[in-house]
């Protein structure tokens, strides 16, 4: 998404991260990962500590002089160098600033307390500068000096965080529990201070995702509450509280939050004083109670700061370790690797140590029989496209308990699936309905541990059955409550008409069911109910419908069957965060019909040729032209590999291999948008391997030409997949041969056994087009 102008059991994360072998634990692949990557340029990542998939993230909040905002929806900006605390919870590359969680943001500060920091509006009192050469980030840790003397250090596990603060000689030592100043606000929030004990506890109401948007005003409210509690190895020497502009020197208790909008200057939270030296934090959080919270500190933080950090690392070895690769630059090791780091972060661990999680409902709930773990926040539109079938093809027993929650809340619900839930809340954010994708794209990667019948079901009443919220328009445009939007009319018309269509964009609408209609039919086949396939498969046509073969683009089209007047293939009317031009090629499922549709193969790849390239061939992947290629934005991401079906496999090659080498670095631009909860970093992943799930509810593989010599991929499951391209190089960039399982295949596509049973494609690549192979056979879709 891109916003610039989602029975009881005592676990944790780590029970279900498979060991690998010790040989590929010594390669130190947490030492190639680069935590900054994508703090700029709109990337909203964080550089903060976390385990892979932790309920908890410490990472900074920077400020630009504006309590109110971070400076990036992710809570941190690598330009921005100013710091007003480190919140305990963080999304990883969402859009829609000023972000979303970002809860209790804790800050050290030198200085007398004599005011209220929530008065403190712009940041020039409570808050430091900081210099990156007194910065650094690794999986599990992150650390900063502040240009007062303060040193910050920060570890975690998976429910609870340790911080290690060192106050210089000679000043103060405070830590400010800013509980109120969540990223996007608060409806209340508590503390309070136990002196004796040496504790701080309270909570924050939270929501708000896109609350500032168009239509967002249905966000402008709480949907979770967070509980904390921290604990120190030093006495308390002093402490107060705060609410809005009063100080209460000396209180042990304060409550009060910001609110949504015109927030400057309010809030609450209380801070607590040390003798100068080191401090340490430990810090556990809850959705469900205080008391979880502190059950979750007592069972997972048992060890010294320099323990947990190490235990935190060797758990990121142990999941970067599941994809291995030989050959490759340094550069594109790191940026390997820092992608698959950004792909685990989320969904992120939603259940206490007890087996508890807060519900869609805002009810206390304990996990379904079977089930290890429950996951929350699922951005829907943005992962259901790789990102779901990355995490299911490394870990296909997490997603099935990610597909299992993602039931479970929607269950909480009366069977509406959301299709952007921020921790266990309803967004409506974005358009279409991803989980039907999302869900059916996790089965076809192997996640079987989940009630695929149940998920199944309750999607298949959702698309058929028009509820009240289908027929709403309160929210809209971003935020239109309906999981199918404008059903009613979808499926009398055979599309989203544009007159009151309680969508986004209506011609975007149309695509995105069909999508999901695709998905359904994958599910019906594999279930055996051969009538709703047929019917799934029928409706997964209709983006025909919306197809103008007068102009040769999709377009919005009324009711009575009329065009949106004043058309052009830059137009945005009737599309969600993209243009004409790009949506037209989001058929992902019936290539071969589109391009029969715009006249032909060759006239297809013709027109993919000015998508990717400017008048005079030069390559034009910039994202600035709204008739051409965006690779910051879900809607084109999948379409280099759209020259496969036209018989043009080597345009695919050259096309991903040129995205990958100018659009991807090391720097901290290096991720080309927002990463959207490891999408954009899921792609980058499949493409660099040489695979990519270009129908995201099935499981063959379209390929293009690994950077690496050798990758293997170890599942969850103990199936391996291993590709192997000997002569792969900067040059080498096409394939001039395959086999499968040692067997010649001209085809430019592996089938769905290579993901079920695991197996090997080794290529011959050179560094002149081979435009026969691959060429003949088109991969599976509509009606094959």
């Amino acid at each position: 998404m891109r916003f610039r102008t989602l029975f009881v059991l005592c676990v944790t994360v780590a029970a279900t991260v498979t060991a690998v072998s010790p040989a590929a634990a010594q390669q130190d692949l947490a030492g190639l990962v680069n935590p900054f990557i994508g703090t700029t340029n709109a990337g909203n990542v964080y550089p903060g500590a976390v385990r892979p998939f932790g309920m908890l993230s410490w990472s900074p909040t920077t400020t630009r002089g504006d309590q109110t905002s971070a400076g990036a929806a992710g809570g941190y900006q690598y330009d921005v160098t100013r710091i007003r605390g480190f919140g305990l919870t963080h999304l990883n590359g969402t859009g829609c600033t000023p972000g979303a969680s970002g809860d209790i943001p804790i800050m050290p500060f030198s200085g007398d307390v004599t005011s209220s920091p929530s008065a403190d509006s712009t940041d020039q009192i409570y808050a430091r500068n900081f210099k990156h050469a007194n910065e650094s980030a690794a999986p599990g840790y992150y650390r900063a000096g502040l240009d007062d003397g303060v040193n910050v250090e920060l570890t975690a596990t998976e429910r609870t965080g340790t911080g290690r603060f060192t106050f210089p000689a000679g000043g103060k030592a405070n830590l400010l529990f800013r509980t109120s100043n969540s990223l996007n606000g608060s409806g209340d929030a508590s503390v309070r201070i136990d002196a004796a004990n040496r504790r701080v506890t309270g909570s924050v109401d939270s929501g708000g995702f896109c609350g500032r948007t168009s239509g967002g005003a249905a966000n402008q409210r709480v949907y979770y509450r967070l509980f904390f509690t921290a604990e120190f190895d030093q006495p308390i020497t002093s402490f107060g509280t705060w609410r809005d502009g009063t100080l209460s020197p000396g209180s042990t208790s304060g409550q009060g939050g910001e609110g949504f909008t015109n927030r400057a200057g309010k809030g609450s939270g209380g801070y607590v004083g040390f003798d100068p030296g080191i401090v340490t934090a430990r810090v556990g959080i809850s959705y469900v109670s205080l008391a979880n919270a502190q059950a979750n500190l007592a069972a997972e933080n048992t060890a010294a700061f320099d323990g947990i950090k190490a235990a935190a690392r060797q758990q990121w070895e142990q999941a970067l370790s599941r994809i291995q690769t030989t050959g490759g630059t340094a550069a594109q090791r790191t940026v390997f690797y820092t992608a698959l780091y950004h792909a685990l972060l989320q969904p992120s661990l939603a259940n206490d140590v007890n087996g508890e999680y807060l519900g869609s409902d805002l009810r206390a709930y304990r996990l379904s029989p079977g089930q290890v773990a429950q996951y929350s926040t699922f951005s829907g539109w943005d992962v259901y496209r790789s990102q779901v079938q990355m995490l299911a093809l490394l870990e296909p027993q997490r997603a099935g308990d990610y597909a299992q929650s993602l039931l479970n809340y929607a269950d909480q619900r009366n069977g509406e699936w959301d299709r952007w839930l921020h921790n266990n809340g309803k967004t409506a954010v974005m358009s279409g309905d991803p989980s039907a994708p999302a869900i059916a794209g996790m089965y076809a990667f192997g996640a079987e541990n989940f009630n695929v019948r149940k998920a199944y079901e309750s999607l298949v009443k959702a698309g058929t059955v028009p509820t009240a919220n289908d027929l709403s328009d309160n929210g809209c445009p971003i935020q239109c409550p309906g999981q199918r939007p404008s059903l009613d009319r979808y499926m009398s018309l055979h599309y989203v008409p544009s007159n009151n269509c309680h969508c986004w964009g209506a011609a975007a609408e149309t695509l995105e069911d069909v999508t999901a209609d695709y998905a359904l039919a994958q599910l019906a086949g594999k279930l055996g109910d051969t009538q709703r396939k047929q019917l799934f498969d029928q409706r997964a046509a209709y983006w025909r419908n919306v197809f103008d073969p007068g102009v040769k683009y999709m377009r919005n089209r009324a009711s009575n069957g009329t065009w949106a007047p004043n058309f052009t293939p830059g137009t945005g009317t009737g599309f969600v965060e993209g243009t004409s031009a790009q949506y037209t090629w989001m058929v992902y499922h019936d290539v071969t019909g589109l391009a029969a549709a715009m006249g032909g193969k060759a006239v297809a790849a013709a027109r993919l040729d000015g998508f990717f390239h400017d008048q005079n061939g030069n390559w034009d992947l910039s994202g600035t032209n709204s008739t051409r290629y965006n690779a910051g934005n879900e809607p084109s991401i999948q379409t280099p590999w759209q020259y496969i079906y036209l018989g043009r496999p080597y345009q695919t090659q050259e096309t991903v291999r040129q995205i990958l080498d100018t659009l991807w670095t090391t720097g901290t631009g290096g991720i080309p948008g927002n990463d959207d909860l490891g999408t954009m970093s899921s792609w980058y992943l499949f493409a660099a391997m040489g695979i990519y799930p270009q129908i995201p509810s099935r499981a063959e593989l379209v390929l293009s030409t690994p950077i690496f010599t050798k990758v293997e991929i170890r599942r969850g499951n103990g199936k391996t997949i291993v590709i192997e391209a000997p002569q792969a190089s900067a040059q080498n960039k096409y394939i001039q041969s395959l086999t499968v399982n040692g067997t010649a295949s001209n085809r430019a596509w592996a089938p769905a056994e290579l993901v079920r049973d695991g197996g090997k494609l080794t290529y011959v690549v050179g560094p002149t087009p081979n435009r026969t192979w691959g060429a003949t056979e088109t991969p599976p879709q509509l009606g094959s």
